[in-house]
């Protein structure tokens, strides 16, 4: 009886978020974040993508499962995992458990520490509880972008690859 209350309970939590999603990460903040990407994306061979949760599925919640396999799932979903270099990266935000992920390719993982990717996360996650979402977004951006840029810079002269869409992704589940 306690597990199916603890379902209901997150599920309901996982609702309420919904409404929320658009005052704390509005449309024009999303366009920021997706020209800063684009731009990111000019100077390295990664690409990055950001996926943006208010609530899980149900089905994820009847199962208990936690923010990072939902994250892996997108990963996988967004194709991240499927880029020419092996250095896709994932900033994926689960509002209702203010929950951050980060999910890196193969190559871009090799790169960057353990304690890197924490501090990265820790930094986000104050920014976002001070209300800052957007600055939090673009300064972990700018921070991947700089990883990205020193272990895989673009070749001079040649035309970036696009692999995978700049646009931030916003999942609702109402």
């Amino acid at each position: 009886m306690q597990r199916l209350f603890s379902r209901v309970t997150r599920l309901v939590r996982h609702r309420l978020a919904e409404p929320g999603l658009e005052r704390q990460i509005p449309r024009p903040v999303l366009d920021r974040l997706e020209q800063a990407i684009t731009a990111s994306e000019a100077t390295h061979t990664g690409q990055i993508r950001i996926c943006i949760e208010a609530g899980l599925p149900w089905s994820y919640i009847w199962r208990d499962a936690t923010a990072h396999e939902r994250a892996l799932s997108q990963f996988g979903k967004l194709r991240v995992w499927d880029t020419e270099h092996n250095n896709g990266v994932l900033i994926y935000l689960l509002l209702a458990d203010h929950a951050i992920e980060i999910v890196a390719d193969r190559a871009l993982e090799r790169s960057m520490t353990t304690e890197h990717w924490q501090t990265l996360i820790s930094d986000m996650g104050s920014a976002f509880r001070a209300g800052h979402y957007e600055l939090g977004l673009l300064a972990a951006l700018e921070r991947v972008s700089h990883q990205l840029s020193a272990h895989f810079p673009q070749p001079a002269g040649t035309p970036g690859l696009n692999e995978l869409p700049d646009t931030p992704i916003v999942k609702r589940h109402v």
